[in-house]
């Protein structure tokens, strides 16, 4: 699929369960990718070391929601030697957060963006997109403070598309592509938002 190619019909994709890739930041044609195993979160199984957990109660960063977008987009592109993350794909994204459907979670060390990720909501499910640390551990108390917001905000789907070794220690887990579409509908047919 070239580009351009509509925030409607992306938000189309997400609710099949399909979602676009680039084969690098220069790369004008949009793929889509349907995985046989899809990687998942379950909101309630996220997996905190006990290093972590005390990296949580001494840490000095600061974390907002939706505040620096467009930052946490670009650094997800250009602090990883190779990128899915077309400029392309990184406008669509920008017009779909202004629109208000996808977020981002910001983690910052006095007022420099040091680590984040961001995603696209429908109804009940979080599909998230990417992730960027600075900083030790930065990209994983960003995930920590989305598995709570998606629980207090009534989610019951964050999706990883992926199963890779980092989000496996997490509690990340893979699961057959009929039974994701099966958790998928279940979440589409939720209110929930993620902004306040």
């Amino acid at each position: 699929m070239s580009e351009p190619f509509d925030p409607e019909q992306l938000l189309a994709c997400y609710r099949r369960g399909v979602f676009p890739m680039a084969d690098g930041r220069e790369d004008r044609h949009v793929f889509l990718m349907e995985p046989e195993m899809r990687g998942i979160i379950p909101l309630d199984g996220l997996k905190i070391s006990r290093s972590m957990r005390q990296f949580l109660r001494r840490h000095a960063y600061t974390v907002t929601y939706n505040q620096a977008f467009a930052d946490v987009i670009e650094a997800c592109a250009l602090t990883r030697t190779e990128t899915w993350i077309s400029e392309g794909i990184e406008m669509l994204y920008t017009v779909l957060h202004e629109q208000g459907d996808a977020h981002s979670v910001e983690v910052w060390e006095v007022e420099k963006l040091v680590g984040g990720l961001y995603g696209v909501t429908q109804g009940g499910a979080f599909f998230g997109e990417s992730m960027f640390s600075l900083r030790t551990n930065v990209s994983k108390l960003a995930l920590v403070k989305l598995v709570e917001r998606l629980n207090e905000r009534g989610f019951v789907l964050l999706d990883t598309q992926f199963l890779t070794d980092h989000l496996k220690t997490l509690g990340a887990i893979e699961i057959a592509r009929d039974e994701y579409k099966d958790r998928l509908t279940l979440a589409l047919g939720l209110d929930a938002s993620f902004a306040p």
